[in-house]
């Protein structure tokens, strides 16, 4: 019955091992247990499902529980054992043969429900007040079992060794054994045992929940604080790449730059545009009807949010807003693109930004269209655009202001200033790139730039109607 029920018991553990691992199992062997995709689902509703991981539990500790003192049960007297304490009257309910070494199964027996109470521990992801009742249960049926339907076992047990050691008992180790009484009554002793191991199993079951609990508090604190942070990290991220460019703003935000470091780069093509509203010179006035200006001011900033909103587009991801100048819009395209490159797959990339930032300008004639309509002014944009080596950086420690600096962009400023309203002009290089792309341009001719003498000049045909189109979207 021995081997019978603690193989009973091994199959129970094996079993419930085997669910609880069945995810890790298909991990493990993927080619063996393809078949078998239903595994870790299993694996994962114990973890995450309290009423499949509680009955899994609760059987299992229940059959450890029982199996502690199954064998226990079978053992049996004919009669009650002689005052000497012999155990020829011992037998097993399965044979009628006597068993004198039967009573020696005692103490296992009681070392098996200490190790069943152990078991009850050994769950973690049990309540505390599940484990009290498993603990509780548990320990009254052995209680029961051992002072009462088996009391006459262990009393024919104690008798026996009481017996034995008297004979081989010094004077001193008898003193002690009679002053103690530990030998003769072994029912009192397993209760104690039992008992003793049952408040401990309480005090760990308690101080592993409260663990649990804190723990728990504590992840849920960091996983707050660490969405706090991750917020704060993103909104300080999106502060900077307000002032500089995303590419440069990672470079800031990714290193523990100090503030005397340096940050510079040279691109060979970059398309620079200034677009400016020269009648808004003229419109600013100070007096009590516009509130001292600050009309004025609040529809300027109607304009430049406006070309702003533009750069948000798919279509414009690679145009950058560097800033503005009173009613002067610059901006850039080609500086989120690897510096010093010069293969051909590069150059057309280039080229095509040059293309990017035409159809840029276009959209913010088409909105400063719109704008006018609302407003019932009548503002018109001038453009100039020229392409070139730059070199960008950013310039201040505590308030960084990102900037390009090069004859592309003094040229490009000429072309804004020399131009005229409601056109883009651009130089005569810029002109062929464009008219590769399928741009019209329209020689302006010679014209005096200051600081280059005189350049031929172009202005770029524009469809007006795809730029009211553009204003109204």
């Amino acid at each position: 019955m021995l081997g019978m029920s603690f193989g009973v018991l091994a199959c129970v553990l094996l079993l419930t091992l085997g669910i609880c691992f069945a995810g890790h199992l298909q991990r493990l062997f993927p080619d063996k247990l393809s078949s078998c995709q239903w595994l870790p689902a299993v694996s994962e509703a114990v973890v995450k499902r309290p009423c499949v991981r509680l009955p899994l539990v609760t059987i299992t500790t229940a059959v450890i529980i029982i199996l502690a003192v199954f064998n226990l049960c079978f053992i049996q007297t004919k009669s009650p054992c002689d005052i000497n304490g012999n155990p020829d009257l011992i037998r097993s309910d399965n044979s009628s043969e006597q068993h004198p070494g039967s009573l020696f199964y005692l103490p296992y027996s009681v070392f098996s429900c200490i190790l069943a109470l152990i078991a009850c521990g050994v769950f973690l992801r049990v309540s505390f007040e599940l484990k009290v009742v498993f603990l509780t249960l548990a320990s009254t049926a052995y209680y029961i079992i051992i002072l009462s339907a088996k009391a006459g076992l262990f009393s024919c047990y104690g008798r026996m060794l009481y017996n034995q050691l008297n004979e081989n008992r010094t004077e001193d180790s008898g003193t002690i054994l009679r002053a103690l009484g530990l030998v003769k009554h072994p029912e009192v002793m397993s209760c104690i045992y039992i008992t003793l191991f049952l408040v401990t199993m309480l005090i760990i079951s308690q101080q592993n929940e409260s663990c649990f609990r804190q723990d728990f508090l504590l992840k849920n604190k960091n996983r707050t604080e660490q969405d706090e942070i991750e917020t704060r990290e993103n909104l300080n991220r999106l502060l900077l790449e307000n002032v500089l460019p995303a590419h440069v703003a990672a470079l800031f935000v990714g290193e523990n730059k100090k503030n005397e470091d340096l940050y510079y780069k040279s691109y060979d093509c970059v398309c620079v545009m200034f677009a400016s509203v020269p009648d808004f010179k003229e419109f600013y006035t100070e007096c009590d009807i516009n509130k001292e200006g600050l009309e004025c001011l609040r529809l300027l900033n109607e304009i430049i949010a406006d070309f702003d909103e533009l750069l948000s587009k798919p279509k414009f991801s690679g145009v950058e807003k560097i800033k503005t100048i009173g009613s002067t819009y610059m901006a850039a395209a080609g500086l989120s693109g690897t510096p010093g490159q010069e293969n051909n797959q590069d150059r057309d990339r280039q080229q095509a930004q040059i293309g990017n930032m035409v159809e840029f300008a276009i959209a913010l004639i088409g909105k400063l269209d719109g704008i006018n309509r609302h407003s019932f002014n009548s503002f018109r944009l001038r453009v100039g655009i020229n392409h070139g080596p730059v070199i960008a950086g950013v310039i201040g420690a505590r308030k960084p202001q990102y900037d390009i600096w090069g004859n592309t962009v003094n040229v490009a400023s000429r072309m804004e200033s020399t131009g005229e309203l409601g056109k883009i002009q651009v130089t005569e290089e810029t002109s062929d790139v464009l008219q590769k792309l399928g741009y019209s341009c329209e020689c302006r001719g010679l014209i005096n730039v200051k600081g280059k003498g005189e350049l031929t000049t172009f202005f770029v045909c524009t469809d007006m109607s795809k730029q009211q189109g553009m204003g109204l979207s």
